[in-house]
């Protein structure tokens, strides 16, 4: 194959794609929520991951985009399942260790080679340790950076993701000392119904109103607000009870409220519209029992490049690929409770054209 100039490669050990692994090393109970099918250790601090991202999906594959593309957030999910599996398989992390996010990262340089075709998407990634912590011969956190790579052994992307680990009694330790000694809820437990007027689906880029999760979302002098919806009963966003305000619900209601600010604000359609790079480090644990008030700022002027020139993160786009990107908006979210912030995003959406 030749690659394009300004596209890098990958060589990466053969991965298997005909089965998902074991549910509990990605921790997730229904097997439709496995997407990762392949670990093959590298050396001591590489390693390499495969993943069959699905065609249809009730919850990832629920977007207006057209053409229909792979959700990012699926794409940030299935490297999220890399660094849980491996963690356990090359690291020596229990089996009944907490998991603790950090971070989250994402750069799609090639966001057209997403597009969804006639088979499921074979995604590889090459994983690398950069920051291995240690206590009493114990792994107790592992920062990832991850090399997405499509078929054809190109580059198309990175992530990066930031696990520390806990001991079951060291978890609840600190989970009751955020919380002053309060007991821990459990989703599981959490009312059905959230009070509040439910964004309608096709603003925030949704058909199924049970995949939205914003409501009594507003827009004034440039910036956007919302309540986060907490849907513990959702089959993908809560596969699991949880304890706490997961960081992937959360990042969810992020991305819709940057698409709501950027169509409010700019005119920039859901049915255009991509997150193509997304950054956030979790300060605090979101509590279910708190409001979790989302603020979305847009900044129309860092970032664009001139409308009708074409752009795309990676670089001059290829002749045979076909999507060019005229526009990217900055959005900043921040996530609070009580007044304190969880997490701010720093995302980017682009205006896709075909």
């Amino acid at each position: 194959m030749t690659i394009a100039p300004g596209v890098e490669s990958a060589t990466l050990p053969p991965l298997d794609y005909t089965r998902t692994v074991d549910r509990l090393l990605v921790h997730r109970d229904a097997l439709g929520e496995v997407f990762l099918t392949d670990l093959q250790k590298i050396d001591e601090d590489h390693y390499a991951a495969a993943a069959q991202l699905p065609r249809s999906h009730a919850y990832y594959g629920d977007h207006l985009l057209r053409p229909s593309a792979y959700d990012p957030l699926l794409v940030l999910e299935s490297c999220r399942q890399a660094a849980l599996a491996g963690a356990h398989r090359f690291y020596g992390v229990p089996a009944d260790s907490k998991f603790i996010l950090t971070q989250l990262r994402l750069r799609l340089h090639r966001p057209q080679i997403f597009l969804v075709g006639e088979a499921p998407f074979a995604l590889a990634m090459r994983i690398r340790i950069v920051d291995r912590r240690e206590r009493d011969g114990r792994t107790t956190g592992l920062d990832y950076e991850i090399d997405l790579v499509d078929s054809h052994d190109v580059v198309i992307g990175q992530a990066a993701i930031g696990l520390r680990f806990k001991t079951p009694t060291g978890y609840l330790t600190l989970r009751l000392n955020n919380r002053h000694g309060l007991a821990l809820p459990s989703s599981s437990t959490y009312p059905v119904s959230s009070p509040g007027h439910p964004v309608p689906p096709h603003l925030v880029g949704r058909h199924n109103p049970e995949n939205v999760v914003l409501v009594d979302a507003a827009v004034a002098d440039g910036s956007a607000h919302a309540l986060l919806r907490i849907p513990a009963a959702h089959a993908s966003m809560f596969d699991h009870p949880q304890d706490h305000l997961p960081g992937m619900v959360i990042t969810e209601g992020a991305r819709q409220l940057a698409l709501f600010a950027a169509l409010d604000v700019e005119g920039m359609s859901t049915s255009k519209t991509l997150v193509t790079e997304m950054d956030v480090v979790f300060s605090r644990f979101g509590e279910l029992e708190d409001d979790t008030v989302l603020t979305a700022w847009v900044d129309p002027f860092l970032g664009n490049t001139p409308r009708g020139d074409s752009y795309t993160l990676g670089g001059p786009l290829p002749a045979e690929d076909t999507w060019a990107l005229p526009q990217r908006l900055p959005v900043r979210v921040e996530a609070t409770q009580k007044g304190e912030a969880l997490c701010t995003y720093s995302l980017v959406l682009a205006r896709i054209s075909v």
